[in-house]
This record gives structure tokens, C-alpha cells and sequence, in this order.
């Protein structure tokens, strides 16, 4: 008989037997501390998924058949049913293509462990008598107490200062005496997924978790980002008020569950300690639903599954996406696709401008001069990612913080191979709980464990795959390396149009006298020399036909890698692409684009992406930007354009730490629309809701007092 135990956080929550082909447990009652009968682990079988996103049975059934393929190649295998493991080091393999990998431990050709990595934790399946040569050691010397039991959960109704009461599920350490509190305010219902807490609980912590406002079981109106910075602020005080807690609290959760963190921290409540910021969604007009301006399609899946009262994640899969993002007017979307009215997104809709129903959910503006201590979580791919750059500009002056920046998407640590694109074997840490549980213990517990004394940053640098540590971001020692935007050298206003052009745009049958379109042909260039001479790249914009941001919308990932390289021929996507690099470039950092335009039409997006173009032309995107271009110099109020006036715009990126190989190419291209992540902007005052189309011919100038560039940050 083999014994395994599953651990998370470096707690057991259950015991695993194998015996005559069958694979037995014994889970963990957290109120009583004591395992439950034996019983065969079956497929049905929830606990350990929900705790830690590991499949054991899958685990305990297949290690012989590891075992075997490791044996005969040690360098990595792949099993008949397609699982595919890479070597990562002497004692490490990485389970390749899949979400929440089981990765593997191994000490003279035998698992002793497997390794769930995820957002901000990390799931082990020991091998009895293993456990000192696992991360558990490092849990032994974070924690030497026993872990306390659990008492049954208790649920209040927590008032607001205007009479609204919230629900509030309390889970209490069975010790005695007052304790510090982790606060989880959720959209999601407070009692789905609520076992992965229980964690901070056995280890001391007092645990809330609270549906927010017009969500399950919670009273009052469900408008999202609108109430969270004075209900943040009630909770916290109701919470120092209640007998069992010490008036210190801290807060955890990501997405929504982060950007109410920073929501409540910037109401100043003296209670808040510390913060576990996890992939924060941002400001309104800075990241969802309204980026740059433009009204954010790719959330819908979203908004869809918290449409209704309670949480309802199928909501997010459909098939007709495509059908569902042409109704127009959007008023009428949710009704058509859904069958029902989505209060929240009819208001949304009908609050063009960053008026007052904006700006209250903005919770960088709205920030005083308290900072609260914060460990903040975030990845290159994350769809939220402008939120956590909105944390990074907040905190760019504060020590108490600590950053942690991976390849990830909006799931976090999860993924090895995110559509087509490969990271390196080293792109999951093992240890994010590890530093969570550090950040709150020294921060609101006192205890003097060096968390505060480790590197401010930890980023991961794709391309080169490593893993780098920094004094802050952005990071130190950068340099600014400006290209600026250029056409192929024979599109010049003397120059006969040489090359045939595809077109500055689909339904123009000759390109405007003097001028080629080097760039919607892939040929425009990016140079680090400033042109003097002036030129202009001319493409038609057609709402109806617009360029695709290539997602899947019920994967509800917006800001995935991809391959743009067909995408790209469009004759409304302009590319300027360095030559090819002679020696490797490392860009970390957001980018900012400076683009003069020029249109017939008053307003009209710009959509910039930076891809990474390989030896074989493969271009794949790894940041972009958006803006509304009525929103250049601020959202309060539109300023729109006179035709054929040329108008500087500014659009910034999301961030990225990428090595740009040798012998590939970066590129930069422009465009106006991003079919599945924006509204396509109709080119009229009405915006992404006209009814009204227009095609619009968009000029976009560089060269001489119109020089349009990108600024990025190159690491030396």
C-alpha cells in the first residue's frame, strides 16, 4: 500500500491510499481537525479540486505509468493519452499544454510529489515520508503551531451607512481570544469556492467573506465599481467592531476580488493592514468596461454571468458571440441574447462620458494619502492588466509593497502554453502562497520573518525565459528607446507608387496621388532615427468590417498572446516593423505610442498592438493599447474632430518584459477597430452605439513635426 497526503498552504486536507488498483482517502473536517473514513476516491470527488485545482486520482492512477516513461527518457515524455511532461531541472518536470498542471518531483526515478500551481497558491501531493524534501520544509519554518479547527460558519447581514445590508459569511480559528481578520468581498457568491480560506483560518486568521452589494444574498442595488469604496470602508469598521476580531484586518482576492481592495484602501480606513492584490481590475475609463475610452465587448461574457442575481457561469459559453456583439442599439443586446434587461449594463451604456457614475469608481483618483502595504499579482497576458498598472503608478514612490509580474494571463500561474505560445519550463512559481502568507504575517501580525527585505520586484522576462528581481518598477536602469514610425523609402510625396499597393483601404481602387501605403503593404519600418521628411500611411476603417482581436470570448481571457501574422494582411492594419535584429532586445515595461492623426470623420478609435515577428514572419502580439480618439486629452467630456486637422493621441500599453531574439523583428502596428475586445467605433459623435455607420479614411502621419513613434523602456 502507498500513502500519499495533498496539501495546501502546507496544510493536509487529506490522506491517499493506493491499494490493489484502487485509489482510497481520507478528507480533512476542518471544525473537527480529523480525517473522515476511508472511502474510494471516485471522479465525482470535488474537495481537493476546489481546494487546490489538482486532479489526485488522475495523479495516484498514472504514476507507475510516469515512473516508466521517465525511466526509459529522462529528458521528458509523452503518454499515449497526450500528456506531455518536460524537464525543468535534475528534479523537476512540467506537465506541458494544460491549465493547472500536475508537475512532478522526482528523487532517483521515483515521484515523491506532485505540484499544482495557481493564481496564489500552490497544491502538493506528497509521497508518505517525503514530505521534508518538498516546499512543506518551508512551512515548517514559517509555522511551527498546530493548525487551529474551524468553527462553523456564521452569517450576518452587515449594515451601510445608508441602511443597505450586505450578507457576510464569518469562519473563526477555534483559539481563544480576539484575532486578525482576512476580509473577501465577492460578486461571485461568498459561499462558492469558499474552501481555499479556510487556510488562513487554521493558521489563525479570522476570515469574511461578504457578497457585495445587489449580489446573492446581499441587499441593494448591483451597479458594479459604483458603492465599493464606502462599503469597503463599513465593512472594515463593522469588522473592528465585532468581539472576536483584533481590529486588524487585511484583504485578499482577485479580479473584481482585487479591485475592491484597493477600493476600500482608498477610503483611508485606519483598519486596513496589508493586501493580497491579485490580477486588480482598475478605473473605469482605465481598464474595464470603458478602456481608453471605447466601450470593452470582450467583457460581456462576463457581465452576462452576473447578470442575474447569483453567479451563473454558463452564461459565459455561446456560440453566437459574433451575432450577439452586432445588435445595436446596445440597449437592446441583453434583452435579445439573454431574454432579460441587465440593469447595470443599460446604465453603462447610457453614461457616455466619464461623468459622476464613473468617476465615483475610480479608486486611484479617488486615493488619499494613507498606503496600505501591498503584495500585488499580476501577468503580460492579464486582461485586467491596466488595473495593476494603475497600482504600479500608485505605489511607484511607496516601499511597502512587493510585486510579483509573470507571463500570465487573467488566471494567473497557471499555464506553461497559452495559444501557441510557449513560456519556459520555469514560468509557474510554487511559492506564491508561500509569499502571501509571509506579507501577511509581517504586516499584520509583526512578525519579523524578512519578507520586507526581499527584492520589491520579481518579473519574468519571456524570450529569455528568467525570472529577474528589481528595486521598483518601473524598473531602475532602463532607458528610453524610441523608434519612430516610417514608411519602406520609396512611398515618399516624390516617389511613384512602385509596389502594386494591396490598398490604403478595401474599397479604394487608387492610392491618393503622391503617396504608397508601405505600411498596409507589412513594409513600413521602425527606426531609432527621427525622419525629416514628412509622409503619411492612409487607410479606410469600415465598422462593419472591422479588424479582429483574436479571442475566445467564452474563455472570457481578453488579453491572450496570439498569432496576428493573417490578421496582419488586412489592408486596414498598418505594420512597421524594425529590420532584423542583429543582437538580442529586451523591452520591459508598458509602452506609450504617440500618434498624429488625421480623419473625415469626428471621431474614431486606435488600436496599437507590439508584436514579436520571428524568423518564418510569425507574429505574435504581446501588448496593445486602445483609445477613443474624442478622448485624447481627457474622458470628461468628447473633443471631436475637424476633418483632415491632424491631432496628436497618446496611447499606452499594457506591460510586458519580452527578449526579442536575434534575427527577429518588433513590430508596431496601428488600426481603429478590435472586433471581440471593443465595440467597433461607428465614426460618428453617437461612438460605438450609433446606429449610423461611416467608413472612415484615417491618416496617420509621421515624419518631420508629425512624427509618430513609440517610447519602450530596453533593459541594459
Amino acid at each position: 500500500m502507498e500513502r500519499w497526503g495533498f496539501y495546501l498552504s502546507g496544510i493536509q486536507y487529506g490522506i491517499c491510499e493506493k491499494e490493489g488498483g484502487h485509489i482510497y482517502h481520507r478528507p480533512l473536517n476542518v471544525e473537527t481537525g480529523e480525517y473522515g473514513e476511508k472511502k474510494e476516491l471516485t471522479k465525482e470527488e470535488e474537495w481537493y479540486k476546489k481546494l487546490g485545482k489538482m486532479d489526485v486520482l488522475d495523479a495516484l492512477l498514472h504514476t507507475e505509468e510516469y515512473e516508466r516513461a521517465l525511466a526509459d527518457n529522462q529528458e521528458g515524455f509523452q503518454t499515449t493519452a497526450g500528456t506531455r511532461y518536460e524537464r525543468k531541472s535534475e528534479t523537476e518536470y512540467v506537465e506541458r499544454g494544460i491549465k493547472f498542471p500536475a508537475d512532478l518531483l522526482v528523487e532517483d526515478g521515483r515521484i515523491i510529489a506532485f505540484m499544482t500551481p495557481a493564481r496564489d497558491c500552490c497544491s502538493l501531493l506528497v509521497r508518505e515520508g517525503c514530505e521534508d524534501r518538498t516546499l512543506l520544509a518551508r512551512w515548517k519554518e514559517m509555522y511551527q503551531d498546530s493548525i487551529c479547527r474551524v468553527r462553523p460558519v456564521q452569517t450576518f447581514m452587515v449594515p451601510m451607512r445608508d441602511g443597505v445590508r450586505l450578507a457576510a459569511d464569518v469562519y473563526l480559528p477555534e483559539k481563544e481570544g480576539p484575532v486578525p481578520v482576512v476580509l473577501v468581498r465577492t460578486p461571485y457568491g461568498k459561499s462558492n469556492d469558499a474552501e481555499p480560506y479556510y487556510r488562513f483560518v487554521q493558521r489563525g486568521f479570522g476570515v469574511v467573506i461578504q457578497d457585495v452589494r445587489g449580489r446573492e444574498d446581499s441587499e441593494g442595488e448591483w451597479l458594479p465599481m459604483y458603492y465599493e469604496v464606502e462599503d469597503g470602508d463599513d465593512t472594515l469598521n463593522w469588522i473592528a467592531a465585532q468581539p472576536w476580531s483584533n481590529g486588524d484586518a487585511a484583504m485578499t482576492g482577485g479580479s473584481y476580488l482585487g479591485y475592491v481592495q484597493w477600493a476600500a484602501a482608498a477610503s483611508g480606513n485606519p483598519h486596513l493592514k496589508a493586501m493580497l492584490s491579485s490580477v486588480c481590475s482598475g478605473s473605469p475609463f482605465v481598464d474595464v468596461p470603458r478602456r481608453g475610452g471605447c466601450f470593452n465587448s470582450g467583457m460581456l461574457a462576463w457581465a452576462f454571468a452576473v447578470s442575474g442575481q447569483r453567479m451563473d457561469a454558463e452564461k459565459m459559453v455561446r456560440d453566437d458571440w459574433d451575432e450577439v456583439l452586432n445588435i445595436r442599439p446596445l440597449e437592446d443586446l441583453a434583452p435579445k441574447a439573454l431574454g432579460y434587461d441587465v440593469p447595470f449594463l443599460r446604465k453603462w451604456i447610457s453614461h457616455m462620458d466619464c461623468d459622476e457614475l464613473w468617476q465615483r469608481g475610480s479608486w486611484k483618483n479617488r486615493f488619499g494619502t494613507r498606503r496600505v502595504p501591498a503584495l500585488i499579482m499580476s501577468g503580460w497576458f492579464d486582461d485586467n492588466g491596466m488595473g495593476t498598472t494603475e497600482a504600479l503608478d500608485l505605489y511607484a514612490d511607496y516601499d511597502e509593497k512587493k510585486v510579483i509580474l509573470g507571463p500570465w494571463m487573467h488566471s494567473g500561474n497557471a499555464n506553461y502554453d497559452i495559444h501557441g505560445f510557449a513560456l519556459g519550463n520555469n514560468a509557474l512559481r510554487y511559492d506564491m502562497d508561500l509569499i502571501c502568507f509571509a506579507w501577511l504575517e509581517h504586516h499584520v501580525n509583526g512578525v519579523d520573518n524578512g519578507i520586507e527585505k526581499t527584492p520589491k520586484v520579481e518579473y519574468y522576462t519571456m524570450g529569455s525565459n528568467e525570472w529577474k528581481s528589481a528595486d521598483n518598477w518601473p524598473v531602475p536602469g532602463t532607458k528610453e528607446l524610441v523608434l519612430y514610425l516610417d514608411g519602406d523609402g520609396t512611398d515618399g510625396p516624390d516617389q511613384e507608387q512602385q509596389t502594386g499597393n494591396k490598398g490604403c483601404a478595401a474599397s479604394l481602387q487608387e492610392q491618393p496621388e503622391g503617396r504608397s501605403c508601405a505600411a498596409a503593404e507589412n513594409r513600413g519600418r521602425l527606426t531609432k532615427e527621427k525622419i525629416l521628411a514628412a509622409g503619411e500611411d492612409i487607410y479606410l476603417y469600415d465598422p462593419e468590417d472591422p479588424p479582429v482581436h483574436i479571442i475566445d470570448m467564452s474563455e472570457n481571457e481578453l488579453e491572450v498572446p496570439e498569432d496576428y501574422t493573417e490578421e496582419e494582411k488586412r489592408k486596414d492594419i498598418l505594420c512597421y516593423s524594425t529590420q532584423r535584429l542583429a543582437k538580442d532586445l529586451t523591452i520591459t515595461g508598458d509602452a506609450l505610442a504617440k500618434i498624429y492623426i488625421s480623419s473625415d470623420c469626428e471621431d474614431t478609435d486606435l488600436v496599437v498592438r507590439i508584436t514579436d515577428v520571428d524568423e518564418n514572419g510569425r507574429s505574435m502580439k504581446l501588448a496593445d493599447g486602445v483609445i477613443s480618439v474624442r478622448y485624447r486629452n481627457q474622458f470628461i467630456y468628447p473633443e471631436f474632430m475637424e476633418p483632415g486637422k491632424v491631432y496628436p493621441v497618446e496611447i499606452r500599453t499594457t506591460k510586458l518584459s519580452h527578449t526579442f531574439k536575434k534575427g527577429h523583428k518588433l513590430r508596431v502596428t496601428v488600426t481603429s477597430g478590435a472586433e471581440n475586445f471593443i465595440f467597433p467605433n461607428r465614426n460618428t459623435r453617437e461612438g460605438f452605439n450609433s446606429v449610423e455607420m461611416k467608413i472612415a479614411e484615417n491618416r496617420i502621419h509621421r515624419g518631420g513635426e508629425y512624427a509618430s513613434r513609440v517610447v519602450l523602456r530596453q533593459e541594459v
